[in-house]
Order: structure tokens, then sequence, then C-alpha cells
């Protein structure tokens, strides 16, 4: 795909989740903070439905949102992402930056809206700061976006299925938060929307921007992989024989 056309689907998504956050935002502010009707709700439900071995896998899942891990995988994103040492030196400072700079703007939006966490009573993990957006969803959330974004441009076989896996992982670990107790379920949806909109953005800077020679493109539909001997070429002056294909006429 060309850096123009990725360019324009890529705005318009950042567009519609960076209105649609705002619109959250305004909800949340203009309720002085308070949580809305499905956060009671599901707050309620996690309440009467954690069972030891549930909470154990819940914290388990939502400590991989935190830390060095998501920066990890990052890192794998941007490896898997390049086709050339050049590129992957391109690819792995700016998923980086990616990750580090939506965590700041995340850091800097909860700061501003200032609302409280669920009561700390109902915790089942340990948490600090103000609650919306949820930073591990909003982590885990573009930590996953990097690395289906990496998948996709690669494109190698079986992509949907390892798509869907690290979607599920990253919208997991925005779940566990609710699930133990310290976020409203609104703090995740900011959160996924945060991430949606801040990778949507620097995806659409990246393909107007770049050098052309660093873009990361995805191959065009039968491009034979460069690391396909089949595909390799065929002599000039070999007879175009369907059994003797790149081989030369014998002496």
């Amino acid at each position: 795909m060309k850096p123009g056309k990725l360019a324009e689907p890529a705005g318009t998504v950042a567009l519609g989740a960076w209105m649609a956050f705002a619109v959250l935002a305004a909800v949340v502010v203009s309720d002085q903070g308070g949580p809305l009707a499905p956060d009671r709700g599901l707050l309620s439900w996690s309440l009467g439905h954690r069972p030891p071995v549930a909470v154990a896998v819940a914290r388990g899942l939502t400590a991989t949102g935190t830390g060095v891990v998501p920066y990890v995988l990052v890192v794998l994103a941007g490896l898997i992402a390049g086709r050339t040492g050049r590129q992957r030196l391109v690819a792995v400072p700016l998923a980086v930056i990616c990750l580090g700079a939506g965590q700041a703007v995340r850091y800097g939006v909860m700061e501003l809206v200032a609302r409280a966490r669920p009561p700390q009573y109902d915790w089942q993990t340990q948490a600090s700061g103000w609650s919306f957006p949820s930073g591990h969803t909003t982590t885990a959330a573009l930590t996953a976006g990097l690395l289906i974004t990496a998948l996709c441009l690669r494109a190698p076989r079986g992509r949907t299925v390892l798509c869907l896996l690290v979607a599920c992982w990253g919208a997991g670990v925005g779940l566990t938060r609710v699930f133990l107790g310290v976020h409203w379920f609104t703090d995740v949806v900011g959160g996924w929307l945060l991430a949606v909109g801040w990778l949507a953005l620097f995806v659409c800077a990246a393909a107007r921007w770049l050098p052309g020679r660093h873009v990361l493109r995805a191959p065009e539909p039968g491009t034979p992989h460069p690391n396909n001997a089949a595909d390799g070429p065929v002599e000039r002056h070999a007879p175009q024989d369907s059994h003797r294909r790149g081989r030369s006429r014998p002496a």
C-alpha cells in the first residue's frame, strides 16, 4: 500500500477516535468524575464473580500491561515490521516513541480530569493515581495495536490468528482492571479510544512525513516473498521450458 493511501484512512480513524474520546471525557467531567450507569453495574457484577482462580489469572494478566513487558513487545513489533536492517533501525525507535509518548499524553489527561477510582475496599490489586483513562488499558492497547500493525505489514501466513490473539490480550488487560475493582468501565473505554486515536495519528504522520525508503509497506497481493527461492530470477538465455526453468541448456 502506498504511504498516501495509508495516511488517509489512518487520519480518519484518528479523528473519529479522538472525537469519541473527547465526548466521553466531557461526560465524565460534567458528572464530576462520578460513576456512570455501566460503571456501577459492571463493578457490582465483578464483586459477585471473583473466585480465587479467576482473581489470580486476572492479576497475572493485568501485570503484563505495565512495566517492561509492553516495551519488549513494541521492540519486537519494530523488528517484525522492518524488512531490512535500515527499516528496523527506524521502526524500533518509532514504536518505542509511539508507546512512550502515548503514555505521556494519557498521564496528562489523567491529571486534567482527576477522576477518583472505585472504593478501595473493592480492590483486588494495587493501584495508584487518578482513574481516567486507565493506564494499563492504554498501554496494552497501544502495544497490541503496534504488534497488529507490524503483523499486517509483513503479512505472514496465519496473521489473522496472531492478530486475534494479540487483540484479545490487549482487550483482556483492560477488562481485568474492572474485574479487579481498580477502574470504572468508562476508564477502560477511554483508554481504548485514546490508544486507537494516538496510534492512528502516529501512523498517519509516519506515512506522510517519513522518507520513502523508510516507509514500511505491506506487500501487494501476489508479490513474491524475497526469501522464496522458487521465485528467483531465471537466467536470461535459459529456455523457458516448464520442466527446465532457470537451467542452462547442456553443452
